[in-house]
């Protein structure tokens, strides 16, 4: 990768973030967000998720990749356009662009992250290392604007923040209308049947990662029998997993990427100018 980014390839937060299989952990971080009012209805009052969930997740998975494995100027630039975007989204008691949010929804992207690598490479991060992943997952707020000093300090203090915000969090219909058009997302013409077992994993795969107090509140049946169908999902991922070839593991980041790159040269790239103004042919 780039040798002028935010982080060397050997940072945690690389290490960890290149999996692409985080991405179908991605619906835990959301709906954890969304588990903050403040958050939901920013989110279902703006949002598009639910009309082009593909698009979502582009722009989403473009603007992480681009600040963990991009150039600095990659990482800014898509930074400044999402912070312009969340200048937008207010609303009674709300905006996207609120110190308070931003927080919340970086500590969703490690506590996640953590959790699911874990999980899959059977391997506990150590303290250190949890520490080192922390301090540099605050990149997530602070590039968008929120002050270095509002996230917790440390690894420890982050616990207990989180635990905190598990603990107190209410989540709203907001939330709940959102974890439908999540869970149940429209899909292009043709692609219902393709795609219904794997949404089925992701289903069980989201709502097993999810916290035990967030998932009773929304509403998500949990017995012992999907307890089981979750472990043996998990087991099979940490079977096959970490067997595949790095390059196929990697190539979700590589192709959002290079989507972002694309993107941005786009917006670089000057207008032609219409027929009958100055420079066109006569």
């Amino acid at each position: 990768m780039t040798d002028d980014g935010l982080f060397r390839d050997d940072d945690v937060i690389r290490v960890v973030s290149r999996e692409g299989l985080l991405i179908a952990a991605g619906g835990v971080a959301s709906l954890l967000q969304t588990a903050h009012p403040k958050v939901a209805q920013g989110v279902y009052d703006h949002s598009y998720t639910a009309d082009d969930p593909v698009r979502r997740l582009r722009n989403t998975m473009g603007w992480l990749y681009a600040v963990q494995f991009g150039t600095r100027e990659e990482a800014a630039r898509f930074s400044d356009l999402v912070t312009r975007g969340h200048g937008k989204i207010t609303g009674p008691g709300y905006e996207a662009n609120d110190p308070e949010l931003q927080v919340w929804v970086m500590a969703t992207l490690y506590a996640v992250a953590v959790q699911v690598y874990q999980l899959v490479f059977r391997r506990a991060l150590t303290p250190a290392e949890l520490e080192e992943y922390y301090q540099q997952c605050k990149v997530y707020a602070t590039i968008l604007g929120c002050p270095a000093d509002r996230p917790p300090a440390d690894y420890p203090a982050f616990r207990r923040y989180y635990a905190g915000m598990l603990r107190d969090l209410e989540i709203t219909d907001a939330s709940r209308a959102i974890a439908d058009q999540v869970l149940y997302p429209k899909l292009p013409a043709g692609a219902g049947a393709a795609a219904r077992p794997g949404l089925a994993a992701v289903r069980l795969l989201t709502a097993g990662l999810m916290p035990a107090p967030i998932r009773e509140q929304y509403g998500w049946t949990w017995d012992a029998a999907r307890e089981r169908r979750f472990r043996l999902l998990v087991g099979a991922l940490a079977a096959v997993y970490p067997r595949l070839p790095l390059r196929i593991r990697t190539a979700p980041r590589d192709h959002y990427l290079s989507s972002t790159r694309r993107m941005l040269a786009k917006l670089d790239a000057p207008r032609r100018p219409a027929l009958g103004v100055t420079g066109a042919t006569s």
